[in-house]
C-alpha cells in the first residue's frame, strides 16, 4: 500500500519540555488510522505539526512525498481537515458554502461538488441554510468541504464531539466509505475508544510524547494483555469471595454485587467452579471476558489520564 503520511523521528519541545519525542509512523492510502493518547501525551501537537500549524524541531514529515519543511505548499495541497467544528457560514446554504470554498482550489468542478455531496449523504438537504442543520449534518458538510479538492490525507481531530450515537455511527460509515471509494488516508484522533475499535484499521498510541505501538486493532488487543479473565456470576458474592480468597485471592480482578472477575483459564476455571459449587454458592453463569480497546489502552499507558 502507498504511504501518504510519513513521520520520521519527529520531535517538538516547548522550552525545556519535549512534548513529542522522536516519533515515527506511516499512514497508507485507503485506511482509517486512529491516534490515541492521554491528556498531555503530545497528540494535538503532532497533529498541528502535520498540518503545518507548528514547526518541526527535529525529524521530517512527508505528505504524499512532499517534505513539509522544504515543500510546504505542495505538502499542504494534499491535506483536507477538520479541527474541532467545521467553520462555515450559517446564513448561507450548504451548497453555497461548498461553492465558495471550491474557488480556493483549482479544478474543483460542479460535478465534483455533486460527487462529495452524494458521498456524505447530503443531497436532499444541501440547498438549505446551514443554521437549520443539526451538528451531524454540519459535520457532513465539513467533510464534503474538506475533500472537495481530492486530498490524499484527511485529518480529523475529535470529529465525534457533540454528536449523538446515531450521528457518530453515520460519521463512522462515511469515513470508511471515503477511505474505500476515494482512496484517502484518514487520520482520526478521538476520545471514544469504542469508536476507534469499530472505525480504524490501525491505531497508534502515544504517551509522554512517545509512540507505544502502531498496530491493527486486533494486534493491539492481543498484545496489550496476556491475561484471560473469566466472569463468575455467583450468589451470594460476599460468601464466594470469602471462599476463594485463601487460594485464588491474587487472581481476583473485580468484585461487584453480581459477579467476580478472575484471571483464570482451562483447568483453573473448572477448579474454581467446583469449589464454589461444593461450598453451596449459587453459580448463575461463567463467561470469558474479551479485552476491549479501552482496557488495552489502559494496560499500555499504565492508566491514569483518559483519552483527550
Amino acid at each position: 500500500m502507498e504511504a501518504i503520511l510519513k513521520l520520521f523521528n519527529v520531535s517538538k519541545s516547548f522550552g525545556r519540555k519535549k512534548v513529542v519525542d522522536n516519533i515515527s509512523f506511516e499512514i497508507c492510502a485507503g485506511e482509517v488510522f486512529g491516534f490515541l493518547g492521554p491528556n498531555g501525551a503530545g497528540k494535538t501537537t503532532t497533529i498541528k505539526m502535520i498540518m503545518g500549524f507548528l514547526s518541526v524541531d527535529e525529524g521530517d514529515v512527508y505528505i504524499n512525498g512532499f517534505n513539509v519543511k522544504k515543500d510546504y505548499e505542495k505538502a499542504m495541497s494534499n491535506i483536507g481537515g477538520i479541527v474541532e467544528n467545521p467553520e462555515m457560514y450559517n446564513n448561507l446554504s450548504g451548497l453555497t458554502n461548498l461553492q465558495m470554498y471550491a474557488r480556493l482550489h483549482d479544478g474543483v468542478t460542479k460535478q465534483r461538488i455533486d460527487e462529495v455531496v452524494t458521498l456524505v449523504g447530503m443531497q436532499n438537504r444541501i440547498k438549505e441554510k446551514m443554521k437549520k442543520y443539526s451538528l451531524g449534518m454540519k459535520q457532513r458538510c465539513g467533510l464534503a468541504q474538506a475533500i472537495l479538492h481530492k486530498p490524499k490525507l484527511l485529518i480529523l481531530d475529535e470529529p465525534t464531539n457533540g454528536l449523538d450515537p446515531a450521528g457518530i455511527r453515520e460519521l463512522r460509515d462515511i469515513l470508511k466509505k471515503l477511505a474505500q471509494e476515494e482512496n484517502v488516508a484518514v487520520f482520526v484522533s478521538s476520545h471514544l475508544l469504542s469508536e476507534m475499535e469499530l472505525m480504524c484499521s490501525r491505531v497508534a498510541i502515544i504517551n509522554n510524547g512517545k509512540i507505544l505501538g502502531v498496530k491493527t486493532v486486533k494486534e493491539l488487543l492481543a498484545d496489550a494483555t496476556r491475561a484471560v479473565i473469566h466472569r463468575f456470576m455467583a450468589k451470594p458474592v460476599e460468601k464466594a469471595v470469602e471462599i476463594l480468597t485463601p487460594q485464588y485471592g491474587s487472581l481476583i480482578k473485580t468484585i461487584t454485587d453480581d459477579y467476580i472477575d478472575i484471571e483464570a483459564e482451562g483447568d483453573k476455571v473448572s477448579e474454581i467452579t467446583a469449589l464454589l459449587a461444593t461450598s453451596g454458592i449459587g453459580i448463575l453463569g461463567v463467561s470469558k471476558i474479551e479485552t476491549s480497546l479501552e482496557e488495552a489502552f489502559i494496560n499500555m499507558t499504565g492508566g491514569g489520564n483518559y483519552i483527550a
